[in-house]
């Protein structure tokens, strides 16, 4: 196996140049770093190229470029389409994934890659592509901390890092538990705005009312005296603000209103089976929190 050797230090690869991995690679073009990319489609390169990145003709190449190669993929799968024929040329490789998949196939790909002689560092990019960069930007790390270490200059450039320990799944854990809130957040506010769209309400009206309700959800969730996650820790639910039973009713009103306007039940009967479940184990005096007992284990 040959080790990458005499790169620059702050020489980068980008592998992977959908709208996550276009923006990786001009940030880091824009502080400084030399930035090598490859795309299955050639011609989305392009872009980065004539912003000053040097195009690699294959998996090989871009690998050769720079000790420090950048994922952003669909799934972990097309890692290993990728770079299955190049596995010879990843040893002494720092590969950082930011590409979405379920933390048990993370775990996977980290084993594979240290069998190829590669240090493995998963990533998980909390803000959307043209925020990458910017002080809002985080970015979820686990794996090789050695890796985070030697890089984090670089890595620093596309957010801040936020490291959550050893094991490679739980920054892959982080990113899918933070989307589902902003996923099913997404859904709750499109199925909102078809319920007041059947009384002739635009969205371009209705939206801004519906976002400052999502907007309140963190101070709502803070009001307590204690906070929320210390009592669902010490498996308290304190019903003096709201309980299962008066949220319980109200998602009930909620699918009977989507019945009566024809629209998709998917999301409100989901969220009304939890407070169901909880009603049916004797704990509609409880606060809202305990739905989670069904969650957790469900049936």
């Amino acid at each position: 196996m040959n080790k990458p050797q005499n790169l620059t230090p702050d020489a980068t690869t980008v592998i992977g140049l959908g709208p996550m991995g276009q923006a990786v690679a001009r940030t880091l073009l824009s502080a400084g770093h030399p930035v090598t990319v490859w795309n299955r489609t050639a011609a989305r390169a392009d872009a980065a190229v004539t912003a000053g990145a040097k195009r690699a003709t294959t998996p090989r190449e871009a690998l050769e470029a720079s000790a420090l190669v950048l994922l952003s993929l669909t799934d972990y799968q097309a890692m290993y389409d990728i770079l299955g024929d190049a596995t010879e040329a990843l040893a002494g490789h720092a590969l950082v994934n930011l590409s979405s998949d379920t933390p048990d196939r993370t775990r996977e790909a980290a084993e594979w890659a240290t069998d190829y002689g590669a240090a493995f560092l998963t990533g998980g990019v909390m803000v959307p592509a043209p925020m990458v960069g910017t002080d809002a930007a985080h970015i979820y790390y686990s794996g090789d901390k050695d890796l985070l270490d030697k890089h984090e200059r670089t890595l620093e450039s596309l957010g801040r890092p936020k490291y959550l320990g050893e094991d490679p799944g739980l920054a892959q854990l982080m990113y899918q538990a933070q989307l589902a809130v902003f996923l099913t957040t997404l859904s709750g506010l499109m199925h909102a705005t078809a319920m007041l769209g059947t009384a002739g309400i635009k969205a371009a009206e209705s939206l801004p009312e519906l976002l400052a309700s999502a907007d309140a959800i963190g101070d709502i969730v803070r009001a307590g005296e204690t906070h929320p996650g210390t009592a669902l820790d010490a498996g308290e639910h304190p019903g003096h603000l709201s309980t299962v039973t008066m949220m319980g009713a109200t998602s009930d009103h909620i699918v009977d209103t989507s019945t009566s306007l024809g629209l998709d039940l998917a999301l409100p009967s989901a969220v009304q089976g939890h407070y169901r479940r909880a009603i049916g184990k004797g704990h509609g005096s409880d606060n809202w929190t305990r739905i989670i007992d069904s969650i957790r284990k469900p049936g």
